[in-house]
């Protein structure tokens, strides 16, 4: 006797032939908040190093054209809801370090040493278990010192544009109350409603010439001090700070990360993005959870889905990358460096909690993040390097090796794991 099927309520289908709206919800979600989120920090950055604004815009358009093919590739491939950012602990890195010998060219070519650092790290076991060496409180430390400067910048700025900044600050409050998720997007579209009207009232034009994406190449030029001041600070925080998270916050949701394609995808994404501007590429951290968790959907099997459709959604949000950038070009000094403070606040927080989370190892973190908050550049390098190099300096005459072991030796099995 042929069992009955229980019926199913209306509205909703059932086998293969269903469709889940949701996992495409969460895809789309994921690019919109890691783009507006961050796109901010990634021009003061590129700036910093030397780039034209045609270069800045360039830059932004090919690192959102390589994380958007990037996620398409791994998704697809793996099956697995993996989703790419840019480096933005990167990208305030950049805003520290100062032009390089041998200017923007200079910058490009530490860009493509440190995507060479990247793929290498998929391919070769033992550059990762060398990373896995380096402390995480003295890599937190060091980041946390970087973003010190950066996160200033909203309220150094209250100073010199208060009528623009405020309501920034104000709106950015309001939804950390209500959707904190949406904080930094919300404030960035007070940002630029906050210029458009300035600019109407000064009956100051924006002009249309640079409202269309376009990819300026850069002929790379190699400097030791540009590979020491910038290449690898910008390899470590972008190991340290966004792919090993990325890993974690995956593995919280059940999914194991393809380690070896993501660094090869992220790292040959770098190496021909960097050429056209784009600094770096990696995992994504925070905003991985929205396409791994329960907003996409109850399915499991199809959280992958999220994470393709994010790709799809960057290489959208490319073609709106230009109109962006000359938007925010025509706004007054400070204004920039104040979004993109505001949206770093929050790492700036995990990064001095994780850095000084041990009662028995917080004197050399200590060390490298005021070393790398001090600005201090010494020949030609900038503070991030001298800060790792002082912290693990005072780390070794301070803490026994025994010690040193035992604080290192969970960091280095989650890394060599990852």
């Amino acid at each position: 006797m042929a069992k009955s099927s229980a019926p199913t309520r209306p509205g909703r289908t059932s086998g293969p032939s269903s469709f889940d709206s949701r996992p495409v919800v969460a895809g789309i979600v994921t690019a919109l908040v890691g783009f507006t989120s961050s796109f901010a920090v990634v021009l003061a950055g590129l700036k910093a190093v030397g780039a034209n604004p045609a270069q800045a815009a360039s830059g932004l358009l090919a690192l959102t054209l390589a994380v958007g093919v990037g996620v398409l590739l791994l998704a697809w491939r793996s099956k697995v809801p993996v989703t790419l950012a840019w480096s933005t602990p990167g990208a305030a890195l950049l805003v520290t370090s100062g032009t390089p010998d041998g200017g923007w060219p200079a910058a490009v070519g530490a860009f493509l040493a440190a995507g060479v650092l990247i793929a290498l790290t998929g391919l070769i076991p033992a550059l990762g278990r060398l990373m896995a060496r380096i402390p995480a409180s003295l890599a937190q430390a060091m980041l946390a010192g970087v973003l010190l400067q950066l996160c200033l910048a909203p309220f150094t700025a209250l100073g010199s544009v208060p009528l623009f900044v405020a309501p920034v600050i104000a709106c950015w409050l309001l939804m950390m109350r209500f959707a904190p998720r949406w904080a930094v997007p919300a404030a960035l579209v007070v940002a630029l409603g906050v210029i458009a009207v300035s600019l109407a009232a000064t009956g100051t034009g924006v002009g249309t010439g640079g409202v269309l994406p376009e990819l300026v190449w850069t002929t790379p030029s190699f400097s030791l001090q540009a590979m020491v001041g910038i290449a690898l600070p910008l390899f470590v925080v972008t190991m340290a700070s966004q792919n090993v998270p990325g890993v974690a916050v995956l593995r919280s949701f059940g999914f194991a990360t393809p380690w070896r394609a993501s660094m090869l995808v992220t790292g040959a994404g770098t190496v021909l993005g960097a050429p056209f501007g784009g600094h770096a590429i990696n995992l994504a951290a925070l905003s991985a959870a929205l396409a791994a968790g329960e907003e996409a959907g109850s399915n499991r099997s199809r959280r992958w889905v999220a994470g393709f459709t994010s790709g799809l959604a960057y290489l959208v949000l490319a073609a709106f990358s230009a109109a962006l950038v000359t938007l925010v070009s025509a706004a007054p000094a400070g204004m920039l460096e104040a979004v993109a403070g505001l949206a770093l606040l929050g790492t700036l927080a995990a990064s001095v909690s994780s850095a000084l989370a041990d009662a028995e190892d917080r004197i050399a973190p200590a060390v490298t993040f005021l070393m790398a908050a001090s600005g201090l550049a010494f020949a030609g390098i900038g503070s991030a390097f001298w800060a790792l190099l002082a912290g693990l300096l005072v780390r070794t005459l301070l803490v026994p090796r025994r010690e040193r072991k035992l604080l290192d030796g969970g960091h280095a099995g989650a890394k060599d794991r990852a």
